[in-house]
């Protein structure tokens, strides 16, 4: 049922392998890759004991971490009979593959029809420790020729992402409380808009649009559009809203986003569906830069996330520049 409709994992993973051998004795359930081309190790619970299911799943993630992006392509073309991994990503997810970050990180979910305590204690023991793992609940109901599928997560799913996204180069530190955020300018969303009103936005998924929702008023962060460079930073001062009901300040007084952000489309098909529509954060700017001017240097931090809190140790070093090329950011 999930190879013939991977969705119901979730809309923002694409399926790239099914029942690959590890070379360590067993063999990976199935294999997916988010929009920021991290991996997703998929493990089915069956009849698995609790602790079995744990270790192996910990077990395969160390081949899972090893794999390089010629090993990946070559999983995907037996996945789906010899086509290309990276036109295929680029399809699906309206974005090119980044062969960089190529699994620079991943997660581990384990698909279970119920969860007993043991599973529980232990999965969230290993979270607690920024361990990307999840377990993901199915329940199927039939109705005579139909069938239904109701799906619950052990955890907040966005909690999962995040610990991915904090250490993609596998190093890490404490984290400097400097928040980072991918702003996707193009046809879709306008960096002149955000800046002229004060906002950062995503949509499209909810793995776009859910990281939103780690920053507070008060938080500062460092804007980036991907395949540009660093383009601002600023001050939160609200919580995430959907477009609808979003209002940014106008020399005519508050209006809608809607009536006057005219440079992007804003996903506004999606107006009324709160998993793929456009979510907005206030932001008062303490110093931007148009885009022609964006901030780029070799070894600077960069991630697919709409927001995230890095341990990187990169990420230290790329604020640390950032604050020299935006000497107002703390005005």
């Amino acid at each position: 049922m999930i190879v013939a409709a991977p969705r119901m994992l979730s809309d923002d993973w694409m399926l790239i392998g099914r029942q690959e051998n590890t070379g360590l004795g067993g063999i990976i359930d199935l294999l997916a890759i988010a929009p920021d081309s991290t991996l997703v190790l998929i493990e089915l619970k069956r009849d698995k004991t609790p602790r079995d299911v744990v270790a192996q799943s910990l077990d395969y993630a160390t081949w899972v971490e090893r794999l390089q992006p010629e090993d990946i392509a070559a999983i995907y073309s037996r996945f789906s009979s010899g086509k290309s991994l990276a036109d295929d990503f680029k399809q699906r997810f309206g974005l090119p593959l980044d062969e960089d970050n190529l699994n620079s990180s991943h997660q581990i979910i384990i698909v279970a029809a119920s969860l007993d305590d043991s599973t529980e204690r232990i999965v969230g023991y290993l979270s607690e420790r920024e361990i990307p793992i999840n377990v993901l609940c199915f329940q199927v109901f039939s109705n005579g020729n139909e069938q239904f599928v109701s799906r619950a997560w052990l955890l907040d799913p966005v909690r999962t992402q995040v610990s991915v996204a904090a250490r993609p180069d596998g190093t890490n530190e404490p984290w400097n409380g400097e928040f980072y955020h991918s702003f996707g300018h193009s046809d879709e969303r306008s960096w002149e808009d955000a800046v002229e009103f004060g906002f950062i936005c995503a949509g499209g998924g909810t793995w776009y649009s859910k990281t939103l929702q780690l920053l507070s008023p008060g938080d500062r962060v460092w804007v980036k559009v991907p395949g540009a460079g660093f383009v601002g930073v600023g001050k939160v001062t609200g919580r995430s809203e959907p477009i609808t009901g979003f209002k940014v300040n106008t020399p005519d007084g508050l209006k809608p986003v809607l009536e006057v952000a005219k440079r992007g489309h804003y996903h506004q098909p999606y107006l009324n569906d709160p998993e793929r529509c456009e979510y907005f954060v206030p932001v008062k700017w303490l110093q931007t830069v148009p885009v022609s001017q964006a901030v780029q240097e070799l070894g600077m931090f960069g991630n697919q996330n709409s927001v995230c809190k890095p341990t990187a140790q990169k990420w230290r070093t790329t604020v640390e520049r950032l604050k020299e090329k935006f000497p107002q950011y703390n005005s």
